[in-house]
């Protein structure tokens, strides 16, 4: 069995954060991820203005890889819509293009990066995983940042959850001129009943759908399901021009999950320690923010940091996840959807307050230089 000082699996933003803070200290910092190259991922397109701050932080300028600036919202459900401005300036960059330049950041630093190899297994107790060619690695610390897919061996504990997780879809819609000016500067939420989708441009002109629904919805299967949806939300349904893309989608998202603990030597982070609804767009943010807070609470205080620092991110995200899970509950109903319209038509400054609310990272808006190092968590 081969051992390393730091061994991270999943090469998100939240594994890429981690591994660029650790080599860039000097620590043997390896990255596993099973994709072989470029890919997208369900969801993840928004960067709020934390984000950004933190992406700056480590060295990588979102707008220099094309991202479009965002600096409204749109919401819309059924026949009426409200437009809002957020607090700050926001952007929409495919996860295809941000999780290469983290990649290769993290191999440019001194990272080890290892591409196109699952992890099928983990072991707690030895802080080891196994690979799917059956090599096994051990390591003096384990950041476990496999997103929304679960690990076997460390998987979440969802004892006692009431509400069945939810599904999460993503489709690239063709690049059209119409619907590149009718979203430019913008992000647009579509509510319907038991979900709400949401729909940005990105680098290359296309427009990024993602819903998330529950469960329940999709028993007839995606095309019946899209068609209802086109129904209930008319406006999305012409933004799609009437027609149903392919989408990908992930079943199984425990929006609201928080890891209240863990074991000895193994940091949870990003969707692994604390998954927020895309509603609330900050879950790009917490992936850096709980990468790079976890990388830098090992160098401070090795392997046993951990078990304080995952107590610390429990309590860090309990407002952000409690305010995006009101606001998804509230959005998921009829009456709910009509009161928040009404509200936010009336009070507009209340959507950028529920914005700020659904903010875990620390970090100012206008971010570090270039380059340089993470603080240590504030917490």
């Amino acid at each position: 069995m081969r051992g390393v000082a730091a061994l991270i699996v999943g090469g998100g933003p939240a594994g890429a954060a981690a591994a660029i803070i650790l080599a860039r200290a000097g620590v043997g910092a390896h990255l596993v991820d099973r994709q072989a190259g470029p890919h997208d991922v369900v969801c993840g397109g928004f960067l709020g203005w934390d984000a950004l701050a933190e992406l700056r932080a480590l060295g990588v300028d979102a707008f220099a890889l094309g991202a479009r600036p965002i600096g409204r919202l749109r919401l819309a459900a059924g026949g009426r819509q409200v437009e809002l401005a957020l607090p700050h300036r926001a952007a929409g960059l495919s996860r295809r293009v941000l999780d290469e330049a983290l990649i290769g950041l993290a191999g440019e630093v001194g990272a080890a990066i290892m591409r196109g190899r699952a992890v099928r297994a983990a072991d707690a107790g030895s802080r080891s995983v196994r690979f799917d060619d059956g090599e096994e690695w051990a390591a003096d610390a384990l950041f476990l940042a496999t997103g929304k897919h679960e690990l076997r061996g460390l998987s979440r504990d969802l004892d006692g959850r009431r509400e069945s997780p939810s599904a999460g879809l993503r489709a690239a819609l063709p690049a059209d001129a119409r619907r590149s000016r009718d979203l430019a500067g913008m992000v647009e939420l579509h509510l319907f009943d038991g979900g709400y989708a949401g729909l940005l441009l990105q680098e290359d002109g296309t427009a990024n759908l993602c819903l998330s629904v529950a469960r329940e919805r999709l028993a007839g299967g995606v095309t019946a399901l899209m068609t209802e949806i086109m129904a209930e939300a008319p406006r999305l349904a012409e933004r799609m021009k009437g027609e149903i893309p392919a989408f990908d989608a992930v079943a199984g998202v425990p929006y609201g999950w928080r890891a209240k603990a863990t074991s000895p030597g193994i940091f949870r982070i990003g969707d692994q320690g604390a998954v927020i609804a895309s509603l609330a767009g900050d879950g790009i943010a917490i992936a850096l923010a709980s990468g790079g807070s976890a990388a830098q609470a090992y160098l401070n205080g090795g392997a046993d940091a951990a078990a304080d620092w995952q107590a610390r991110m429990h309590r860090r995200s309990f407002r952000p996840l409690a305010v995006a899970e009101a606001l998804r509950h509230g959005a998921a109903g009829p009456f709910g959807r009509g009161l928040l319209m009404r509200l936010l038509h009336g009070m507009p400054g209340l959507g950028a307050q529920a914005a700020l609310l659904t903010r875990i990272s620390a970090r100012r808006t206008g971010g570090r230089r270039s380059g340089e190092r993470s603080a240590p968590d504030p917490d």
